[in-house]
């Protein structure tokens, strides 16, 4: 926008400035006389910002007709506005190019074929290739001879009138400094008072700039490599075309800077690879496929149970049935064993991680205020199967099996019984704690919008087994075992089915209800970017007894466990780091990355999908 713009303004400025010859002639036997008007220019007036939103300057013409050399503001005919460049993301310069255009039919009596076109090999020459636009200014035709001068009493001839100047102007490149930050060009005008067609120093009436739009925030402009090999090694701002039947992999820079781009775009059958230089990784969670597509494994094996997440995935809690609870602070990468050995059936988190709550089947609730320091037994001996909390931590929900529901809203405090007995599985809860979930194993899907006091049965009975929750609990999804997967956009009035059935043994939702993730028992875990819709199952953790899920908040960090004496697992949105990592796409697939330092590139745009490792 900013290129076209300009040559739109160049084009009406410099059509402004044609010398247009004015009138003159001759006459006799008269005192009259005819004296010829020339075209005047004026500029240097701000453009008004309504107009040129980046600032620039207004052009106003029209005839002298006073012949004072002036152009009074009686006497404007046309104002046009020439706007500065406004802030580029590709940061080429916009060239002109004036040459002279024969007499012909184009131009009756000559004139100047005035050229423009982007700067695209940055050699500071408009070339032949680079040309987007050409408009041709004429000269004007000779003006007509005056009328005679009516005789008089001794009266003698009109003098001739005098031809009018032609008004010339000439464009040159404006190199970077303080008038034009990132360069641009010099406009000067004026009349050819000694007519030799060219605007000598002396002639130049005004001078105004036209200056090139700042780099903007995607950085420098990117030039193109057809690379027709099957490797490359990668430079900073710079895309590659990937030209060949047999995979091109391109090398990431080694030493870039920061705000660097780098693209490569498949255009052979073979596709391509982006690998990585050693500590290198490309942050993958704007990518289709990027989240949970890798994982790493964590701990000892144990019969892991549940587990739960802080909303950004950095505090994660882990519970074994007939072991200890674990607590890790680096997002899985160590960990601290917590309490005592009891039978913890699930576990759930505040949204900093420092407040939890967990139950044991035949046992006590155990809620925790320091991230799992120390905990503190609450209620009573119960079959609990399922908890869950509020994003402060202060109002709870937990189901026992063959029992009731049961809230708190002091953190796990006090407790008051809701609903009746039934085979509680699982429960979920918004943000605030108001709208909750619920589900029996044989029975109902049941919703609440007033924190548990009344209760609302929900589609019908299946082998319900775990349920997630949106923040402000409009997106549910449940899962079945033995069956399908089900997911609501309405609170849970209506249901569809999703995926295929599998022995579904957990679900977690991101907090907008959009990334899910859910785990099958001895299969794969798999994940949703479009609520459930569409799933995509990881195959390198399959075949895995998975017991639950967690997720943060953007959904880009899970976490599962298996309880067969399996172990943590934790994925987090980037490629493998060092050598081992890499994107892949095929042939029409494109990327687009930038270095944010710290040897991490992120994703800035893409087309299609990928693979990756």
């Amino acid at each position: 926008m900013k290129m076209k713009r300009i040559m739109r303004s160049l084009v009406l400025y410099l059509t402004l400035l044609v010398a247009l010859a004015a009138c003159g002639g001759g006459g006799s036997s008269g005192d009259t006389v005819n004296k010829g008007n020339s075209v005047v220019s004026a500029v240097g007036k701000p453009a008004p910002l309504d107009a040129c939103p980046s600032g620039g300057i207004q052009v106003e013409s029209g005839l002298d007709e006073n012949g004072n050399g002036i152009l009074d503001p009686a006497e404007v005919d046309i104002t046009q506005n020439v706007c500065n460049g406004a802030n580029g993301t590709n940061g080429l310069s916009v060239l002109v190019s004036v040459a002279t255009e024969a007499a012909g039919a184009n131009c009756a009596n000559g004139g100047k074929k005035v050229s423009v076109g982007p700067d695209t090999n940055g050699n500071s020459v408009l070339d032949s290739s680079e040309i987007t636009s050409s408009d041709n200014i004429c000269n004007g035709t000779n003006g007509t001879n005056g009328t005679n001068g009516t005789n008089g009493t001794n009266g003698t001839d009109g003098t001739n009138g005098t031809n009018g100047l032609n008004s010339l102007a000439a464009i040159v490149p404006e190199p970077a400094g303080a008038i034009c930050p990132s360069g641009g060009l010099k406009l000067s005008s004026g009349l050819d008072s000694n007519s030799n067609a060219a605007l000598d120093s002396g002639e130049v009436s005004s001078t105004n700039y036209v200056c090139n739009g700042a780099t903007g925030p995607a950085g420098p402009g990117v030039t193109w490599v057809d690379v027709t090999g099957t490797s490359a090694q990668a430079a900073s701002n710079t895309g590659y075309l990937a030209n060949n039947p047999a995979e091109v992999t391109v090398t990431l820079p080694a030493l870039p800077a920061v705000g660097d781009i780098v693209q490569v775009s498949g255009i052979g059958s073979g596709g391509w690879k982006i690998a990585q230089n050693a500590g290198q990784s490309i942050i993958t969670k704007n990518l289709p496929g990027g989240i949970g597509a890798l994982w790493t494994s964590h701990e000892s094996p144990r019969i892991w149970l549940s587990v739960a997440s802080s909303a950004d995935g950095t505090k994660l809690a882990v519970a074994v049935n007939g072991g200890q609870i674990y607590t890790s602070v680096d997002s899985g990468t160590t960990w601290t064993p917590r309490d005592a050995a009891r039978q913890w059936t699930s576990l759930a988190s505040s949204a900093d991680g420092t407040k939890l709550v967990a139950v044991v089947f035949n046992g006590q609730i155990y809620t925790s205020a320091d991230s799992g320091a120390t905990w503190t037994a609450r209620d009573a001996a119960r079959g609990w199967s399922s908890v869950a909390s509020s994003s402060n931590g202060t109002n709870l929900v937990a189901a026992a099996t063959g029992g009731q529901i049961y809230t708190s809203t002091d953190s796990g405090a006090t407790w008051t019984a809701r609903d009746a007995a039934r085979n509680w599985s699982s429960v979920a809860s918004s943000s605030d704690g108001t709208m909750l979930l619920a589900v029996e194993f044989g029975g109902l899907i049941y919703t609440s919008v007033d924190a548990g006091l009344t209760w609302t049965p929900r589609d019908a009975s299946r082998n319900w087994y775990s349920v997630a929750s949106s923040s402000d609990g409009t997106k549910l999804v449940a899962v079945v075992q033995g069956g399908l997967i089900y997911t609501s956009t309405d609170s849970g009035a209506t249901w569809f089915a999703r995926n295929t059935s599998r022995n579904w043994s957990s679900v977690a939702s991101s907090s907008d209800g959009t990334r899910l993730v859910a785990a099958v028992d001895f299969g794969f875990i798999y994940t949703s970017t479009d609520s459930g819709v569409t799933w995509t199952a990881r195959a390198a953790d399959a075949d895995r007894s998975w017991s639950g899920v967690a997720s943060s908040s953007d959904g880009s960090k899970l976490a599962a466990v298996e309880y067969i004496d399996g172990l943590i697992w934790t994925s987090s949105p980037k490629t493998t780091i060092g050598t081992a990592g890499s994107i892949s796409g095929s042939q029409y697939d494109a990327i687009e990355l930038q270095y944010a330092g710290n040897n991490t590139f992120t994703v800035l745009s893409y087309t299609g999908s990928f693979v990756v490792q």
